[in-house]
């Protein structure tokens, strides 16, 4: 038998397959961690992409740093540090340096949740605003990109002499890549732009892994020059969540330096696509909710055999993460009636999410496995499975014995490709 160890929260869960079956493992490339995240960090502020750091902003009174919210493994107590010490020495004072919590449409997080993400330190010293992309009051007008996207931000980030963004490059899976301007162009932006940038989604070569050409993240490169986006400082991590390396400096020339190595990672390339796939989104936060854990399904169905099997493996402890989107979906009574409706209504954030699942889950025989109660995943069309190893059997038991299964752990962060030619 083999035994499986998949990411489920911050545990694992375990199951056994019969030797008998081709099971493949699609992971990241095996990259070793950097010696020492604060120096890279340190190396990457020494070292600007596009050339200009930050004493190119010396005698700026104010800043404005968009930090990501809880529901991204952004290693902030390594990248903040350094970069604070140095907005600091620049004469900046800490009551000017505020941190704005790129929420994007995500719920906002209160206070007490601000040690989840931020070192406590840094929560006693400085200035810290959860963005609510639906407060009006909140929210300032820049203006209408060449898409026709209303760009509506975050004013305590608007009001700052320096705008910076901080995050990780990894693949997305309408995005292209997440990094650079998006923490500030989605994370900090009204729901308005938001939805009318997301709406893009459903265009062909809005896709994981594509940058260039890809009208969503075209979009959201605008609305940083919009906001004039100053500086970023992004990380690579492994699929152990370790910074690899750091890069900052202009925001585009860090996505230019970062993308090459993303793909070096993160992409895996396939012959055969798989008669099952088990799949965890990469554990907390990437499975923190239905809305985060969605990607997971995405990146499996790309190599799954039309009509195949798909175990999605995602905890889920805080249920669908949009209480717009589980207000829709819990008016449908199935996949097609997701996809009629969506279809009829046009295109809106949250029931996207709604979307997205039943856009795969039309096509495959998809289970859940998470802590969600049955009728409540039920209500969310999850087809939800007792557990991994029950799930696992009733699929096997629908396949013949020399069907191909695909693993993927850290899904939310792998780009599987089918080998060119390859249907």
């Amino acid at each position: 038998m083999t035994q499986l160890q998949i990411p489920y929260g911050k545990t694992t869960l375990t199951a056994h397959i019969p030797d008998r079956y081709n099971i493949t493992q699609l992971i990241p490339a095996q990259t070793d961690p950097a010696p020492d995240p604060i120096a890279a960090v340190e190396h990457a502020l020494d070292h600007p992409q596009g050339g200009r750091g930050l004493d190119a902003f010396a005698g700026v009174k104010s800043v404005a740093i968009a930090v990501n919210d809880k529901t991204r493994p952004v290693p902030h107590q390594h990248l903040l540090p350094p970069l604070l010490n140095r907005l600091e020495s620049m004469g900046i004072q800490p009551a000017q340096i505020t941190l704005v919590i790129a929420t994007g449409t995500h719920p906002v997080m209160p206070p007490a949740e601000y040690p989840w993400i931020l070192p406590q330190a840094i929560i006693n010293r400085y200035p810290i605003v959860c963005h609510d992309a639906t407060a009006a009051a909140d929210l300032v007008h820049l203006g209408t990109t060449a898409r026709g996207t209303p760009v509506w931000i975050n004013r305590h980030y608007m009001a700052a002499d320096l705008r910076i963004v901080i995050g990780n490059v990894e693949p997305h899976q309408f995005m292209g890549f997440s990094g650079g301007v998006k923490s500030a162009a989605i994370g900090v932006a009204g729901k308005q732009t938001i939805n009318h940038n997301h709406s893009m989604m459903t265009d062909e070569s809005a896709r994981l892994g594509q940058y260039d050409g890809n009208p969503a993240r075209a979009d959201v490169e605008e609305i940083g020059r919009m906001i004039r986006v100053d500086f970023a400082l992004n990380a690579l991590l492994n699929g152990k969540k370790q910074i690899i390396t750091a890069l900052a400096g202009d925001p585009v020339a860090v996505m230019n330096a970062a993308i090459p190595q993303v793909r070096q990672i993160y992409t895996v390339t396939v012959d055969v696509p798989f008669d099952l796939m088990i799949v965890s989104p990469g554990g907390n936060p990437k499975d923190i909710n239905v809305y985060q854990a969605q990607k997971g399904l995405a990146h499996a169905a790309m190599v799954a055999k039309p009509g195949g099997h798909v175990i999605l493996c995602a905890a889920c402890p805080e249920g669908a993460g949009s209480e717009t989107y589980e207000t829709w979906v819990a008016e449908r009574g199935s996949h097609a009636d997701v996809l009629q409706a969506f279809a009829a209504e046009g295109f809106r954030v949250g029931p996207h999410k709604a979307f997205q699942i039943a856009r795969d889950a039309a096509n495959l025989n998809v289970q859940w496995v998470s802590e969600m109660d049955t009728a409540y995943a039920q209500k969310l069309l999850l087809n939800p499975a007792t557990d991994l190893q029950s799930a696992l059997d009733a699929a096997l038991a629908n396949l013949p014995n020399d069907a191909r299964i695909g693993v993927m752990t850290a899904a939310n962060a792998t780009i599987p490709a089918l080998r060119e030619g390859v249907s």
